[in-house]
């Protein structure tokens, strides 16, 4: 029967979920997903799900897909994301690079539409032990652009004990903060490579907005005006405890103020949700790090206890 390629829909969020942990049995990447996270990127006003996605089915078994997600600026390069994958079954069959293509192509379609004239590029990410996937995307043509390091860290173990710098204090993140701390992320990684401003709307449907956010186990640095200076903000894959049994918060934001760098300012958000992450049931903490990380966010990351434990690689293919 010959496959049918066809757009996703939001009501094919469960087949999608089914795929990709078909795939993770396969290529061990540590990558579980629930239905709510896809929905949440389904949903997501920089997917385009009629002309940014696309599915292979074999009768109703959904085998392959891909999908792009655009970037709220092009700073100076808009790099149109990717993800997506093919079934094990399935593979050497031409699909990924079928998938490849067509987003290669689809790409400076919707492209044009919000950042007309400015560069673009392609991009996706890849675990480095998936030597299948760095060959399809070298025989895409994408080239290797940066690389990143998964780090863990075990709750049960001894934990740090930093306190904040004078004249700091650290709290919970409230609903109230959200505009303070949005803007704090976006003035810390002004100089972090692939960073783009957030606007508010892409800033609660990318991240405050979504399923796995836990504000709870989310903090804030602020000065004795109550200014924030420095943010940690947790994501928490539910669908990933199913699959491993252990409760891993996963730290998706540290930033600070480049005044305030240097400090231990980023230390002490670390040691206060360390702590917080244990008293709330987790057992392991997560966060990805840019190998050329310019803050030096690496040895910090160290000193606190976490191991590397797996290597990803961004690939590009420019396109304008």
């Amino acid at each position: 029967m010959a496959l049918e390629w066809v757009p996703l829909s939001k009501d094919d969020a469960g087949a999608v979920v089914e795929l990709l942990a078909a795939i993770e049995v396969e290529d061990q990447a540590g990558e579980n997903y629930g239905v709510d996270d896809i929905i949440d990127d389904f949903a997501n006003p920089l997917v385009d799900m009629a002309e940014g996605t696309l599915g292979a089915w074999d009768g109703d078994r959904l085998v392959a897909c891909g999908v792009l997600m655009a970037r709220a600026a092009a700073e100076p390069v808009h790099q149109m994301g990717m993800w997506g994958g093919v079934h094990p079954g399935y593979r050497r069959r031409g699909l990924g690079r079928h998938l490849l293509d067509w987003g290669a192509r689809t790409a400076p379609v919707l492209h044009g539409r919000r950042f007309p004239g400015q560069p673009l590029e392609l991009h996706l990410y890849a675990d480095d032990q998936n030597a299948g996937m760095r060959a399809l995307t070298e025989a895409a043509g994408m080239a290797p652009v940066r690389w990143f390091r998964s780090m863990t860290r075990d709750l049960t173990a001894e934990l740090p004990k930093v306190s904040p710098p004078d004249g700091l204090k650290i709290v919970p993140y409230g609903d109230d903060l959200e505009d303070a701390v949005r803007e704090v992320r976006n003035a810390a990684f002004t100089d972090h490579w692939g960073s783009v401003r957030h606007t508010p709307e892409t800033w609660r449907n990318g991240m405050i907005g979504i399923s796995s956010f836990r504000q709870e186990s989310s903090f804030v640095a602020q000065d004795g005006t109550g200014a924030s200076v420095g943010i940690l903000l947790t994501l928490h894959f539910e669908a990933d405890t199913r699959v491993t049994g252990v409760r891993e918060a996963w730290i998706q934001i540290i930033g600070t103020l480049r005044e305030w760098r240097g400090r231990g300012v980023a230390s002490a958000l670390i040691s206060h949700a360390l702590t917080e992450f244990h008293a709330q049931g987790y057992r392991k903490a997560g966060l990805d790090v840019d190998a050329d990380n310019p803050t030096g966010a690496f040895g910090v990351y160290t000193r606190a206890g976490f191991e590397v434990e797996r290597s990803s690689t961004a690939y590009a293919l420019r396109l304008a």
